[in-house]
């Protein structure tokens, strides 16, 4: 007797993959899990695909291959705008696979995707182009990742929103993005004096956008724990935390692996204590520019201002939280969480009370997009070297908020 497979089992097996990575993260789903959720056993689901690096890859391309075609057939900004919002509804865990899971993939497989994403990126910026003559090929490029960035940020969201309404405010986002200015324009008081940027992200230095900072207190020498906290998170972030061994976090600072452990327990105490460490910057700097604000609209301004110049300082921090919180154990994993959610909820509660009009749900999408732009915007290569990154990450942030 001949059995036959249910049609659409491959599309099934990678559509349930795709939403576990997303929930889970990739080291956190097995094939076992996968199999579970299609109703199959193990040993069928290796019948399709050799392994869990294959799945992953074969997930992202279930989005990838929509998002190109959509890209193709786009004639006018607008097009584009609603291929990537149909994209980011429709395959929803796509901004975290690629955000997140995709540095996971085999060195050729990583190349491959980002020559794809490059390719997509430079259809979108010839359509631009084309209605906006005025951009140079740089500012064009920026302007389309940024857009690809912020209709990402739904991934982030816990809840599914309205589909139709997702895809309707995400084409008014992309319509936003690709009208920003990058011109030299003046939109108002930046950020403030900028922290020291991370090698390679940029730092803001146009006149009337970010101050010059002052001068400033030569830092006093860091003492061994902080040496190891900053190199952990670069590398974490560089590399991935299983990819990262004690011996190479020592050999950072000068010591040795063993000696590691003379200041941290294990390799997840010191991922733990890393991401911590940003946590505790992160809510200095932009919660207490927020506090120290007179009203709503001036918090969300000084928070926007606050929230670009800590990422244009602790690029490897923000993309380490985005990549390796689900590595953390349990209980410092929920703290991460929590942490995020209270920091989300302060700002959908601003932006409310700033645009009275936006819902809940819209709100939460603009300031999911915010996040994922400028966390992307000071680690995207070769933009995060632009000495005007951060006035330009303040004039995108402005329009996905729809302050401008």
């Amino acid at each position: 007797m001949v059995v036959r497979r249910p049609p659409g089992r491959r599309a099934q097996i990678l559509a349930v993959a795709a939403d576990r990575f997303h929930r889970s993260g990739y080291h956190q789903v097995s094939m076992t899990e996968v199999a579970a959720g299609v109703g199959i056993t193990a040993p069928a689901l290796y019948r399709h695909f050799r392994g869990k690096p294959e799945l992953l890859d074969r997930a992202l391309r279930l989005g990838l291959d929509d998002l190109a075609a959509g890209l193709r057939a786009a004639g006018t900004t607008e097009e584009v705008g609603a291929a990537l919002a149909a994209v980011a509804v429709g395959h929803r865990p796509l901004g975290t696979l690629v955000q997140r899971d995709a540095r996971l993939l085999p060195p050729a497989r990583r190349a491959a995707l980002r020559r794809e994403l490059r390719a997509d990126v430079a259809l979108m910026a010839a359509v631009l182009g084309a209605e906006r003559s005025e951009l140079s090929q740089r500012d064009a490029e920026l302007l389309c990742w940024s857009a690809l960035s912020a209709c990402a940020g739904l991934s982030y969201q816990s809840a599914a929103p309205q589909p139709r309404r997702a895809e309707a405010l995400l084409r008014e986002l992309v319509s936003a993005v690709l009208a920003v200015p990058l011109d030299g324009t003046d939109l108002g008081p930046g950020p403030g004096p900028a922290a020291g940027p991370a090698p390679g992200t940029g730092s803001v230095r146009e006149p009337g956008a970010v101050p010059e900072p002052g001068p400033a207190r030569e830092p006093g020498p860091l003492t061994r724990r902080e040496e190891l906290l900053a190199a952990a998170v670069r590398l974490f972030h560089q590399r991935g935390f299983d990819n990262v061994s004690t011996d190479r976090i020592g050999a950072a600072v000068g010591i040795s692996g063993p000696s590691v452990y003379r200041h941290f327990d294990s390799k997840a105490h010191l991922l733990a204590a890393s991401l911590v460490r940003g946590r505790e910057r992160l809510r200095h700097e932009v919660d207490g520019a927020i506090a120290a604000a007179d009203g709503p609209g001036a918090a969300l301004t000084a928070g926007l201002g606050a929230y670009v110049r800590f990422a244009l300082g602790n690029g490897d921090y923000l993309g380490a939280m985005l990549s390796e919180t689900e590595r953390l154990p349990p209980a410092d994993r929920r703290a991460a969480v929590d942490f995020r959610r209270d920091f989300l909820r302060t700002w959908v509660g601003l932006l409310r009370q700033v645009r009275p009009e936006y819902d809940a749900a819209a709100a939460r999408i603009r300031v999911h997009a915010l996040f994922a732009l400028v966390n992307d915007g000071v680690r995207n290569r070769p933009h995060s070297a632009r000495p005007d990154l951060g006035d330009c990450l303040l004039r995108l942030g402005r329009a996905v908020l729809g302050l401008s």
